[in-house]
């Protein structure tokens, strides 16, 4: 027997008003004339941001959530180039404490999904430094929240450029650049285009970072490979995590747009990848990536509940039978 507990991702689309990205652009910064007066701004909305990321884990809570995807855009503009001399987590450490107290009372898994600019394999240095300033960032956040940021990071391996060997060998060559606690953060998931679960196994394998599989990302970038003959490889990765295996969720919007995220999640399709990795594991954690949220989550979780050979323990959370 298996449990699954479901997630979803970011913002909620039951509860109104709780935005967790808004965000200011470096124009409209710029176009303030008091330079202290534009980062205090900055601040509120930071401020803002980690209010309403309490306020979701809160409804998380209620809703019998357990696993839940933070944004990766709490704080607008804190990396930027000529904001070098702002200290922005001094004036988010209560908000942060707060999220720190509700965290260790609930137990809740989140993480993040840094945005697509963060490139580990890049061949250009100033790529990967931008790259690693922005995964840095993201670590002080989680450690502002008191959340052990072992395997909290989950990236796509990066660009082909056109040569998909050359690029996989880019990021193991860039890896040794890495501070190792960035490097402890990661995980790596199979993408929709270029690197296949077969491509991202290789490197999980050769560099100890566990494998989170992408069920939708894979039907669409199959390859040559069967998921199910490498699925072992994959639960192999999370040995030695503190967490269990975790994998992603979707739905194609339309056979012609085959890639892109639907708004809600085909029981069938879902009910296909458990059937298949029943009895495998005993606990696997499904980030659903829907355009409904949160809605997405309870309509899933409702349909799963009707299924055959499916035992529901709670709001977000099933065992499914040998």
């Amino acid at each position: 027997m298996t449990i699954i507990k479901l997630g979803y991702v970011a913002m909620s689309m039951e509860l109104k008003n709780a935005s967790p990205s808004k965000t200011m652009t470096f124009r409209q910064f710029s176009q303030i004339p008091d330079r202290e007066a534009a980062i205090r701004k900055l601040e509120r909305i930071a401020v803002s941001n980690l209010h309403n990321c309490l306020r979701l884990l809160r409804h998380n809570k209620a809703n019998g959530i357990e696993f839940f995807r933070l944004s990766s855009k709490l704080i607008p503009l804190a990396n930027h180039d000529e904001l070098s001399d702002w200290d922005y987590m001094a004036p988010l450490r209560e908000s942060l404490q707060e999220i720190k107290s509700f965290l260790k009372e609930s137990q809740m898994r989140v993480d993040f999904h840094p945005d697509h600019f963060v490139l580990l394999n890049a061949a250009k240095t100033d790529i990967l430094q931008v790259s690693v300033k922005t995964l840095a960032l993201h670590r002080r956040l989680l450690a502002g929240m008191g959340i052990d940021t072992t395997h909290r990071c989950v990236l796509h391996v990066g660009g082909a450029y056109e040569n998909k060997e050359k690029a996989l060998e880019q990021f193991i060559e860039n890896w040794g650049r890495i501070p190792l606690a960035i490097q402890k953060m990661m995980m790596l998931e199979n993408d929709d285009k270029s690197f296949t679960m077969n491509d991202t196994l290789y490197l999980c394998e050769k560099l100890g970072i566990p494998h989170v599989f992408d069920y939708h990302h894979h039907l669409a970038n199959p390859g040559e490979e069967d998921w199910k003959e490498h699925w072992q490889r994959t639960i192999a990765t999370w040995e030695q995590s503190p967490l269990p295996v975790k994998m992603h969720i979707s739905s194609p919007r339309c056979t012609d747009n085959y890639r892109a995220h639907a708004d809600y999640i085909d029981p069938a399709m879902f009910m296909e990848f458990l059937h298949g990795i029943k009895g495998s594991l005993p606990e696997v954690h499904c980030m659903i990536e829907a355009k409904q949220k949160d809605l997405a989550l309870f309509k899933l979780a409702e349909d799963l509940s009707t299924e055959t050979g499916m035992e529901r323990l709670g709001p977000a959370t099933f065992r499914i039978g040998r």
